[in-house]
């Protein structure tokens, strides 16, 4: 029997929860609570609250699984008690007084760099008709489309937001390293993941991995919530 029964899944910033839909169906069919938040990705304290309010309404321990952005909000939301492990799908992981704009501010060169339009209003998106190569690329066409042109603006706040207190550093973590992304580069992800100490499992795929491939996204999930770490 799993060791947590509870799973909380957060997304990342231009995208929202819907994605999550093949991880859902397989976490379910194997008997997990599953919930999936839907962050304003306005402020990154606005996310952490929303996610802390799913988190408070489980009835025991938690897997708290954060995709891209969706890490640094598992970062600040996952001290809360319920939370007993944290699983990164090739997200960002900030340390102490980071956030996702110190940590893309400075790529090394040649890493690829994501079609992100200037800033409109405070909010950020991708250039449509790039999207589906920078961060879909292994996704069903009219799907990899379809999240093109469902985006949801992303909060400069969000991106800005500072990591007070870092979770990794209390409890464990999992780290899903994904080769082929051209949103997050992989040696950011070994990196980010080697410094939180975290459990890695590495697959082929795009930044869109829990859309394309849901079952290394699950099971890398199933691991954590079966640890006796």
């Amino acid at each position: 029997m799993p060791k947590i029964k509870n799973i909380v899944l957060v997304h990342g910033g231009f995208v929202d929860g819907a994605g999550w839909k093949g991880v859902y169906d397989i976490l379910k069919n194997d008997g997990y609570n599953v919930n999936i938040v839907q962050n304003p990705t306005i402020s990154l304290a606005g996310d952490v609250a929303a996610t802390d309010w799913i988190v408070d309404a489980q009835a025991g321990p938690v897997v708290l699984v954060g995709h891209s952005y969706g890490g640094a909000v598992i970062m600040e939301a996952g001290r809360n008690p319920k939370v007993q492990a944290l699983v990164y799908i090739t997200a960002f992981a900030p340390d102490k007084g980071e956030s996702v704009n110190s940590l893309i501010a400075n790529p090394p060169p040649g890493a690829p760099v994501p079609p992100i339009l200037p800033s409109r209003d405070g909010f950020l998106l991708l250039d449509r008709a790039k999207f589906p190569a920078s961060f879909a690329g292994d996704v069903e066409p009219d799907t990899a489309a379809f999240l093109a042109d469902s985006q949801v603006p992303w909060g400069l706040e969000a991106l800005a937001g500072a990591i007070t207190e870092p979770a990794w550093k209390s409890k464990p973590s999992w780290y899903l390293l994904v080769r082929d992304d051209r949103m997050i580069p992989y040696p950011a992800q070994q990196l980010m993941a080697k410094r939180a100490g975290a459990t890695t499992a590495e697959v082929p795929g795009s930044h869109a991995i829990y859309v394309s491939n849901p079952k290394a996204v699950a099971a890398l999930i199933v691991r954590a919530a079966t640890s006796t770490e």
